[in-house]
């Protein structure tokens, strides 16, 4: 069951990007910080091409087909988590679009922004909580051995294409460019 660690350890890199974001935004709200658009940029580029373009696909392909062939009483946990990534999407491109026009407008964009952002995170805490207090349990009890072989494989990247190593890598990069650009105490980079 490597996917299950897989995806804990995805789930607090996530968990990891949005508590940076939120740390600058209070920044900016209480200490009156400078904005890092190249930093919120590259937060917001993660987040997308991340969990909405690799890590929920794997798990709409792999973990949930599987548990609906195994456990017909999780169909209805399943559709929602399934309808969370839809409306995280959404949630993204929000979030996107108000970064932008925060960069291109200036501070009375702000408060969309910061919005966007605490409502993109929160969201998401409470999504990654369920699948790992309700559907990760579910799945440990109902797969079966040859289920976890093909859903490990597709989390480690070996199985579709689209998700190879390849892909892995580059996201590990990108999370690696927000912590250098970042600054301290989220970031290794300079302070501005």
């Amino acid at each position: 069951m490597e996917a299950i660690r897989i995806i804990r350890d995805e789930h607090r890199s996530l968990g990891a990007v949005l508590h940076g974001m939120l740390y600058l935004i209070r920044e900016i709200r209480y200490v009156g910080a400078k904005p890092n658009f190249v930093v919120f940029a590259a937060m917001v580029h993660y987040i997308d091409a991340f969990p909405e373009r690799f890590h929920h696909p794997k798990e709409d392909a792999y973990l949930f087909k599987a548990l609906r062939l195994r456990c017909p009483d999780a169909a209805p946990l399943i559709d929602r988590l399934h309808a969370e990534h839809r409306i995280g999407a959404d949630m993204m491109r929000t979030l996107a679009e108000a970064l932008r026009r925060y960069e291109q407008v200036g501070a009375a964009e702000f408060p969309a922004f910061a919005e966007a952002a605490a409502a993109y995170a929160a969201f998401h805490y409470g999504h990654m909580r369920t699948e790992e207090d309700e559907l990760l349990p579910l799945a440990e009890a109902h797969l079966i051995s040859d289920d976890w072989k093909e859903i490990d494989a597709a989390f480690a990247g070996h199985t579709d294409p689209r998700f190879g190593a390849e892909a892995s890598a580059q996201y590990v990069k990108f999370f690696r460019r927000i912590v250098n650009l970042a600054p301290p105490p989220i970031g290794a980079g300079l302070e501005h």
